[in-house]
């Protein structure tokens, strides 16, 4: 049964957002790491990229399949968790304390267009 946690963003492409001040933390939902299983690879943006909501910024790949990253939300990359380069199965173990990116916010009006998890959990038992 997938997790979904109060007071985070979700996009319907299965990223979710928690956002700390001005910052956000995105990594893929426990709903996508179920479907996705074994995760061998995470393919990593570069800090101080530029990403524009909607665009994708990585892949995550697993036994089963590999799946493009897109940003829920525009922004400047400050820091990667690098421990995915060496763990990438740590987004199987808890794929919300895992996150993938940290952004600084461009727009925090973004956020307006993505689902709490009440209406993504419904998404996805569509």
């Amino acid at each position: 049964m997938a997790k979904f946690i109060e007071g985070l963003y979700y996009s319907e492409s299965h990223e979710y957002v928690r956002v700390e001040g001005e910052f956000a933390y995105i990594g893929i939902t426990d709903y996508a790491q179920n479907a996705l299983g074994n995760v061998v690879y995470v393919d990593l943006p570069e800090v101080d990229d530029e990403i524009e909501a909607g665009e994708d910024f990585g892949a995550v790949e697993s036994v089963k399949a590999a799946s493009d990253l897109t940003s829920p939300v525009s922004g400047v990359v400050v820091e990667i968790n690098e421990a995915l380069e060496d763990e990438p199965e740590l987004i199987n173990k808890d794929a919300f304390a895992n996150w993938i990116m940290k952004v600084k916010l461009a727009d925090t009006t973004e956020l307006d267009n993505l689902m709490d998890a009440k209406a993504y959990e419904a998404f996805c038992n569509k």
